[in-house]
């Protein structure tokens, strides 16, 4: 039953607003969707999404657009309607976890308010993903329905949302396991992970010693792979040994003299072999040169 009435503006949409309505579609199961500046009409609404000049959630108003805007964060991006959606819902959207609404806001909600608001220090170059919903409104060659257009939109924003909840979700999940596995190392300079999960934020931030990681991949071989000196950096605290930089096969078992030694990348950075022990002795190799 659609019992519950939700009005946007017509006209070009933006990610804002579509993300909101793909955000409210994980809180109610079913509504009627309005796309108006017709100010009788949002004023019957339920609730109303990036129109009306008023922010007000208690009363499911989440526009920014008025006189002094509606706040912002505490690095000062201010919030569009999806980071007011977000501050409202998103903490019930990510099961009450905390942890994951927040780094959902941090990795993408805040990203589009900063777009949408136009605070784009910090805001990466290049197509967003701001951009790539803009693109879903029709060029003006195009003969097409506005609404149907945002419809579609809304589609994409949806499974964006559901796998930036998932990675967040994932990532936060695996600081428990890499913190366990960061304890039980033999070496402080070697942790081993009994299977891949993601590892580099809590390493550099639990793991001050650490210079190799070592892991089983997905296609069973194992790999060791260096630290990086921060998050996104190609840089890493110590280089695989520069004689194997692209090797692979039987180069790199003669250089290395491990009989299932694979492959080493060229830029010294992951190296991997059939077995678990072949990839630790690499990594005492690694820590010698």
């Amino acid at each position: 039953m659609n019992d519950k009435t939700i009005a946007t503006h017509n006209g070009k949409f933006h990610a804002d607003d579509v993300f909101s309505i793909a955000a409210l579609k994980n809180i109610f199961p079913a509504f009627t969707l309005v796309r108006t500046r017709d100010l009788e009409i949002i004023g019957e609404a339920d609730i109303v999404i990036d129109v009306g000049g008023e922010y007000d959630p208690d009363t499911g108003r989440f526009d920014h657009h008025q006189r002094g805007g509606a706040g912002e964060r505490e690095n000062g991006i201010p919030y569009s309607s999806f980071g007011l959606i977000w501050q409202k819902y998103g903490l019930e959207i990510c099961q009450g976890n905390q942890e994951i609404a927040d780094a959902v806001d941090a990795g993408l909600v805040s990203t589009i308010d900063a777009v949408d608001c136009g605070h784009v220090e910090g805001v990466a170059q290049g197509i967003s993903l701001s951009q790539t919903i803009s693109m879903f409104n029709p060029t003006w060659e195009e003969d097409s329905d506005l609404d149907v257009c945002f419809d579609e939109a809304v589609a994409f924003a949806s499974r964006i949302l559901t796998r930036f909840i998932a990675s967040a979700t994932g990532g936060i999940n695996a600081k428990d396991i890499v913190a366990k596995a960061i304890d039980n190392a033999d070496d402080p300079r070697v942790i081993v992970l009994e299977q891949y999960t993601p590892w580099k934020t809590t390493v550099l931030n639990l793991a001050a010693e650490a210079l190799f990681m070592v892991y089983p991949s997905q296609s069973g071989q194992w790999i060791i792979q260096a630290v990086p000196v921060e998050l996104g950096s190609f840089e890493d605290r110590k280089s695989l040994p520069k004689p194997w930089a692209g090797l692979s096969e039987q180069a790199f078992k003669d250089e290395t003299g491990l009989d299932d030694a694979m492959f080493c990348h060229n830029g010294l950075f992951i190296a991997g072999a059939a077995s678990f022990d072949s990839t630790m002795k690499m990594a005492a190799m690694a820590l010698q040169a």
